[in-house]
């Protein structure tokens, strides 16, 4: 049995250090990306923002995919069953290759009516952003693969080798997108190009590994059917939460150009710190599906206290940070004073809720390691419709500009921050054994 006492700590820290590396690598690689892609004018910025949210969709599935497949492997390492959670990678896989090639003919076949109906009336700006997303799409199945190494691995604890398949992925990714956006001069499908280089290479890198397990690598649709089941929940979920940020970005489009380009580099910024928070998040499905997994409930209760404490330290830290860089970091991505007089209205939201968002992301993960995820639904759908969504649109009828947007983001975080604190306080979440009913 491992203790709940003082090693917990030391165990949280040895996955989220590396889990930290593999989750600043990607949102570091995008703001890079907004940076190279910023400093061809305010229209390229603002075609990366609407071509790049709609691309979240692929993040998204692939999120879901590797959270469910960390909640199914670790209760199976957690019970001894190491091959069992390999085995659950390789169909996590194959569902990912297919999700992956399917999000990618829909891109070529749907790209300049999603675009357009994100831009309002801005014609040049869908077409910019229509070619981007054909090109980035691309690299949907890589990115899937990806994630779902991404879960099987972390429901065994192995968190290292995903850190260096990531960043060397990045890495080459980085170099390569402005060379191709001005010395080759592709412009904006430079950058497209250079996430398709990443995440195939990052897909290809995940196959490997497990093709070194030496397991059955054929696809076993029982197997897929009941990922299906606990990925149909976390969906859900995830659907909410792409709802409130496609909204935000199509309302900021419609008050004009650099208050979308402002909503690019705001966002960016704030995914970069959720994705950082999320490090902690990360190692919950890990360490309490392992501990439910292995009948440790009061092992898992002193986690997830450890891992909220932790959550809301960071989101506090994360605070002062880009409170303390106002001045400065807008300058980065846009020499635009517009843009960044509009990032102004945003910051002082964005700053706000990053302590909360902490608790947040670090409760998210400690139920999806418990399995706990359609509680996790019912309440980010509640948090959706009956927060976000009439406040975002709220701020378009009455023209409140990125201050309301973010706003509404704010209010987002807080209802779920109060309702995850009441589940946690329940206990209903705790339920042990290999594999969740």
């Amino acid at each position: 049995m491992v203790s709940a006492g003082p090693a917990s700590l030391r165990r949280i820290a040895a996955l989220a250090v590396p889990a930290l590396v593999v989750l600043a690598a990607e949102p570091l690689y995008l703001l890079v990306d907004t940076a190279v892609v910023g400093h061809l004018g305010p229209a390229p910025l603002a075609a990366l923002a609407i071509g790049g949210t709609l691309l979240t969709v692929a993040a998204w599935l692939g999120n879901v995919l590797a959270y469910g497949t960390t909640s199914r492997a670790a209760r199976r390492f957690g019970a001894g069953d190491r091959a069992g959670a390999v085995a659950e990678g390789v169909q996590a896989s194959w569902l990912a290759l297919a999700l992956g090639g399917l999000l990618a003919v829909a891109a070529q076949l749907g790209a300049e009516p999603l675009t357009g109906l994100m831009a309002g009336d801005n014609p040049e700006l869908a077409a910019a952003a229509a070619d981007w997303l054909r090109i980035a799409a691309l690299g949907a199945p890589g990115l899937l693969l990806a994630t779902a190494g991404h879960g099987w691995l972390r429901g065994v604890q192995d968190y290292w080798r995903p850190m260096r398949y990531v960043l060397g992925a990045n890495l080459l990714s980085a170099v390569l997108c402005p060379v191709l956006v001005y010395p080759v001069g592709l412009g904006l499908a430079g950058s497209a190009v250079a996430n398709v280089v990443a995440q195939t290479l990052a897909g290809g890198l995940f196959v490997r590994a497990l093709v070194v397990e030496r397991v059955r690598l054929a696809p076993t649709p029982a197997v897929i059917g009941r990922q299906l089941l606990l990925g149909r929940d976390l969906l859900l979920r995830g659907a909410a939460m792409q709802a409130c940020f496609l909204s935000a970005t199509a309302v900021a489009a419609r008050f004009g150009t650099a208050a979308v380009g402002a909503h690019q580099i705001t966002l960016q910024l704030w995914f970069f710190c959720a994705l950082a928070l999320d490090s902690v998040a990360i190692a919950a499905p890990s360490l309490v599906g392992a501990a439910l997994g292995g009948h440790r409930a009061a092992e898992a209760r002193v986690l997830a206290r450890r891992i909220a404490v932790i959550g809301g330290l960071g989101g506090a830290a994360g605070a002062v940070l880009i409170g303390a860089g106002a001045g400065v970091l807008p300058g980065v991505f846009s020499p635009d004073p517009q843009v960044h007089a509009q990032a102004m209205l945003a910051w002082p939201w964005f700053v706000a809720m990053l302590p909360a968002a902490g608790v947040v992301f670090a409760l998210d993960g400690v139920l999806i390691g418990a399995g706990d995820v359609r509680y996790l639904r019912n309440l980010t759908l509640a948090a959706t419709l009956g927060g976000f969504l009439p406040a975002v649109w709220t701020a378009y009828a009455l023209d409140l500009g990125l201050g309301g947007i973010w706003a509404g983001l704010t209010l987002f975080i807080v209802i779920r921050l109060a309702t995850q604190l009441a589940r946690m306080r329940s206990g209903r979440w705790i339920v042990i054994g290999a594999v969740r009913p």
